[in-house]
């Protein structure tokens, strides 16, 4: 079975990019966010026991598609023709794919976060994701709270302030969504995240746990599943943003996802 007829199977998709979440039109930089963000969520260290078996079978095929559109001979073949050259070295050769993966992406620790968070808020570099947010999502508050890093509810004034004044000045586009949204709308946003904070704190409180790396996995592993997922997210969006960086001078480049 070839690698497309492998996704559609794992992912429900076909199409490589699709399977990555990233745009058919994206830098390197986008494609290998893109890979770590999916990556993540089929980890087999993330799997429960009785599902690591096909979460293996994922991570591999998972592998495989960020190798032919990380390969610049490979990734111009599907482009053009809309085909994988399935005899090439990058996926015929034995190939440890949780070695490679670790290679690309650095662990990262609760302190990296908090020292993140203290640098990229108010940063010329959340300016520039909010405003990519802003376009790629239409306006969508929802998914604009949810994409932006390092976020919850008490910054949404902040990020409206900081879009709006965008928007005044001709910078972003005036789209309906987020300039006609209801009260409701908000309000049960606002909810929800109040909601969801509340939960994680006193699942922290009931587990003992404190501020240590070992701490959040034990908070992580007790949770149910979607409020996992949701941590699991946030953390990926984390470890996304430090498995990329290189020594570099000058701007740097937005997430834009």
């Amino acid at each position: 079975m070839g690698l497309l007829e492998l996704c559609q199977g794992a992912f429900g998709a076909s199409d490589l990019y699709q399977v990555l979440g990233v745009r058919r039109e994206a830098s390197a930089d986008e494609i290998r966010r893109g890979y770590h963000k999916v990556s993540l969520r089929v980890h087999p260290d993330r799997a429960e026991p009785a599902d690591k078996e096909k979460a293996t079978q994922h991570f591999q095929i998972l592998g495989k598609v960020y190798a032919v559109l990380s390969d610049k001979e490979l990734r111009t073949l599907y482009d053009q023709q809309g085909i994988v050259d399935e005899d090439s070295t990058v996926l015929t050769q034995d190939r440890n794919w949780e070695e490679y993966w670790r290679l690309l992406f650095k662990k990262i620790t609760v302190k990296d976060i908090a020292d993140f968070e203290k640098k990229y808020k108010n940063s010329a570099e959340e300016l520039v994701d909010i405003k990519s947010s802003y376009e790629d999502f239409k306006g969508n508050m929802d998914k604009i709270m949810d994409s932006v890093l390092c976020v919850d509810y008490t910054d949404e004034p902040r990020i409206r302030k900081i879009i709006q004044h965008a928007i005044d000045s001709g910078e972003l586009p005036s789209y309906k969504a987020f300039i006609k949204e209801s009260k409701q709308k908000a309000n049960a946003r606002k909810r929800r995240a109040e909601k969801e904070a509340k939960e994680a704190e006193q699942s922290r409180e009931e587990l003992g746990l404190g501020e240590g790396e070992d701490d959040l996995k034990a908070l992580i592993q007790s949770r149910n599943e979607n409020r996992k997922k949701e941590m699991d997210n946030f953390l990926a969006q984390m470890e996304a943003k430090y498995g990329n960086k290189t020594k570099r001078g000058g701007k740097k480049p937005s997430s834009k996802k």
